[in-house]
């Protein structure tokens, strides 16, 4: 049986929905925090049982009879997420799982600024240990992309801390990649960085904006400390705002550049690349 963390989540409903096409229902189940969000898989005969990071028991509840878990990452800045990741990790090697999967982040790596790397590097090294095969997807940034650049479709101007190149990611590209692997014969040991095929900045994306609306979009870098203040006032609180600079100060630094082929190679076609993205919803 292959279990899936997060089923109700983005990440985790899309991958369940991709298993759904490659194996039998009574072969995935769900381990979920409330049950009644995943009565729809429930009613194509997936498993589906209560479970939480915080509840080591009803997670091996959850987990029984596993061969392969996929644990998406906890995102809660004020929880102790290495900790409630250990206990997802113990109890997949106490009912006898033979591979753990984890939602991991690209970049994940010492120095990197971009503070949930921490979490992802530590819970990595907990993988290393546990004894049982493991494998770190190390997703590229597959968040809207209207979030990062902010409100451009208005202002027509992308004004954000200074960036660096990434390959932002189709996060359905991630999830079908995901279910591939769950679903294969292919092993993959160790970290594995699934990003779209090209790493951009916010210059070309000005250029990608101007081309798609015939508009001048400009790209205007903002000072750190000027973006943090403009968040605050626009309510988001400051240790929130100053999380995600170091998102920026990362990509600045490099620690996202790099594009990788494995997630075109498990798709058997090219990923969709920000281009494209911000194509599908500029003609929405």
């Amino acid at each position: 049986m292959i279990v899936i963390t997060g089923a109700t989540g983005g990440l985790g409903g899309a991958t369940v929905e991709h298993l759904l096409k490659r194996v039998p229902a009574d072969q995935i189940g769900v381990s979920v925090r409330d049950a009644a969000p995943a009565q729809r898989f429930a009613d194509r005969g997936v498993r589906v049982r209560q479970g939480s990071y915080e509840d080591p028991a009803a997670l091996r509840y959850s987990f029984a009879g596993a061969e392969q878990v996929l644990l998406v990452s906890g995102n809660d800045p004020s929880a102790d997420m290495v900790s409630l990741h250990r206990n997802a990790i113990e109890a997949a090697v106490a009912v006898g799982a033979r591979r753990v999967l984890y939602t991991s982040q690209q970049g994940a790596v010492p120095g990197n600024p971009y503070r949930p790397s921490d979490i992802h590097i530590a819970t990595e090294a907990i993988l290393g240990d546990s004894g049982v095969a493991w494998t770190a997807l190390r997703n590229g940034a597959y968040g809207q992309l209207d979030q990062v650049l902010g409100p451009w479709r208005r202002t027509g101007v992308i004004a954000q801390p200074e960036d660096g190149p990434v390959p932002y990611t189709d996060r359905a590209d991630v999830a079908e990649a995901t279910a591939v692997i769950l679903a294969g014969d292919r092993s993959f040991d160790g970290p594995l960085t699934l990003t779209a095929p090209t790493a951009v900045t916010f210059d070309d994306l000005a250029r990608i904006a101007s081309d798609l609306t015939g508009r001048a979009i400009k790209h205007v870098v903002t000072d750190d400390e000027q973006w943090v203040a403009d968040r605050v006032t626009a309510g988001v609180p400051e240790r929130m705002a100053r999380l995600m600079l170091t998102w920026y100060q990362a990509a600045r630094a490099g620690y996202f550049a790099e594009a990788d082929p494995v997630l075109a190679e498990l798709l058997g076609r090219e990923p969709r690349t920000a281009a494209d993205r911000l194509a599908a919803r500029t003609v929405a």
